[in-house]
């Protein structure tokens, strides 16, 4: 079993791109999900890998959160029909775009003190 990384709190993302993001004054390579209670590294590196068994870690708390933020890397992409109704039964509203603007909206939300989550796919550059 693979342990998964994680910070023990959802915080505001300082600094995109280079394959990673920054905060909490840490860096972090890779993709990134932002949860109610943490931030863990995601296994995801392009938007064709987007799948329900990917944004598990995000249903499994749906109910904590009214908003979920998709950042798919540099381009918007069509999201599987069925990853938009499992979140829509569960009564959480998806809003995919890329990346970077994804990480300002969360940031928004998140000073907000709203109910939102992010699934984050690290970009080299930020826009």
């Amino acid at each position: 079993m693979v342990e998964t990384l994680h910070y023990p709190q959802q915080v505001a993302i300082n600094a995109y791109g280079n394959g990673g993001f920054r905060f909490a004054d840490l860096s972090h390579k890779g993709s990134l999900l932002c949860l109610p209670g943490r931030m863990e590294a995601w296994a995801v590196n392009s938007a064709s890998e987007l799948t329900l068994e990917s944004l598990q870690p995000v249903l499994d708390v749906a109910d904590e959160i009214d908003v979920l933020l998709i950042g798919l890397g540099s381009d918007i992409v069509a999201i599987d029909p069925a990853i938009r109704a499992a979140f829509r039964e569960r009564k959480v509203i998806i809003e995919p775009t890329q990346t970077g603007g994804a990480v300002r909206t969360y940031n928004v939300l998140l000073a907000e003190e709203r109910a939102v989550a992010a699934a984050f796919i690290a970009v080299e550059n930020a826009r």
